[in-house]
């Protein structure tokens, strides 16, 4: 029985409690008729996204990828992930009944009974590859933030039949599937970009040996004004598939400013971003971009990244074929698995992890 909601926002430690350890998110406090936002929810002036530095007139470039062998299409992309580190991709193959599909599916797990979702906590779930959660990392975050998520790390079909929730299991694993060649396509065009002719098994293992589907949740917030659905951070991807719906919130830094760009959503088309890996492997010829996601007061929303990673064995540094021509590496070489333990010890922070890569 959920405890009546004065009670549960009598203090800071009832809130955390009802929504972390009791499993019910934010979609909980959302439920229970919440009127005003926990102050443990209330970031910081310097954390939030307001009209003062958001720029209008200008946009993240829009790829028609109709033709995977244009050599427009090769260009475009390489020239946007050096100087952007986000752009999106339309006509790209996937269909909308499958984006829609996948859409769909998020609410329906969303929706599902908290002793449902509560299966798949970290103190509850039979696999550590499936996590469902709430904000980033609570435990280490000063400030929470308003999104709950299902995260589920792909091993093998085999493996997600066994593990992953049968509420969303077939319709991730189709989604995983559908945008598997849009995938390969783009890593193709981008290693091209750095002199890579060929992406043999190693280099496959380095730019996509581990692949993650979050399905994230950011229901309406009471006072969006004041929070921020996901804080400011880059990802340390090798990149980021994106699937928005339509009613939008995501916001990408433009380089050197402090200034930020919406990016609105665009009905079919997949966000792509740059993550550190490959930044790194690039040796800053592609750059990794902070990024949010601001709450908003109107409706529930969703959005479903597939987050391309190197194995957790292997050791990330500037690609050799980057450094053919007597280029000096910016990074070292670092193991994965300790730059993706910095990453998700702490609470999002810019671009603070990516430092700690450099020589």
């Amino acid at each position: 029985m959920i405890a009546p909601l004065p009670k549960i926002l009598s203090n800071s430690e009832k809130v955390f409690d009802f929504v972390v350890n009791e499993g019910h998110g934010v979609k909980g406090l959302c439920d229970i008729g919440i009127q005003s936002l926990p102050k443990q929810y209330i970031q910081p002036l310097e954390e939030r996204i307001t009209t003062s530095i958001v720029i209008t007139d200008d946009s993240i470039p829009i790829i028609d990828a109709s033709n995977w062998d244009d050599p427009k299409v090769a260009d475009q992309i390489c020239e946007a992930a050096q100087n952007w580190g986000f752009f999106q991709v339309i006509n790209h193959g996937v269909s909308i009944e499958v984006l829609d599909n996948i859409k769909e599916t998020s609410h329906r797990f969303f929706n599902l009974p908290t002793k449902e979702k509560k299966k798949y906590t970290k103190e509850n779930s039979v696999s550590s590859n499936v996590r469902y959660g709430t904000s980033f990392t609570p435990e280490a975050e000063k400030t929470l933030g308003w999104r709950d998520y299902l995260s589920l790390v792909h091993i093998s079909d085999d493996e997600a039949t066994s593990f992953w929730p049968t509420s969303c299991r077939e319709e991730a694993l189709e989604y995983l599937k559908s945008c598997d060649t849009v995938i390969r396509k783009i890593l193709k065009l981008l290693m091209g970009g750095l002199n890579v002719r060929e992406i043999d098994e190693e280099k496959e293992e380095l730019l996509m040996g581990l692949k993650r589907i979050n399905f994230n949740y950011y229901p309406k917030c009471p006072n969006p004004e004041l929070s921020v659905g996901v804080g400011r951070h880059s990802d340390i991807s090798t990149i980021t598939v994106l699937l928005q719906d339509d009613i939008g919130g995501l916001y990408v830094k433009k380089h050197e400013t402090n200034v930020w760009i919406h990016i609105p959503p665009v009905n079919g088309a997949l966000v792509i971003n740059i993550g550190d890996a490959l930044q790194i492997m690039s040796n800053d010829k592609y750059k990794s971009v902070e990024h949010c996601v601001i709450a908003n007061g109107s409706n529930n929303r969703v959005s479903v990244p597939i987050f391309l990673h190197p194995k957790a064995t292997s050791v990330i540094g500037p690609l050799k074929e980057v450094l053919q021509n007597g280029e000096k590496p910016i990074y070292k070489q670092i193991l994965y698995a300790d730059y993706t333990n910095i990453f998700f010890n702490k609470g999002h922070d810019g671009k603070d992890t990516i430092e700690l890569a450099k020589i």
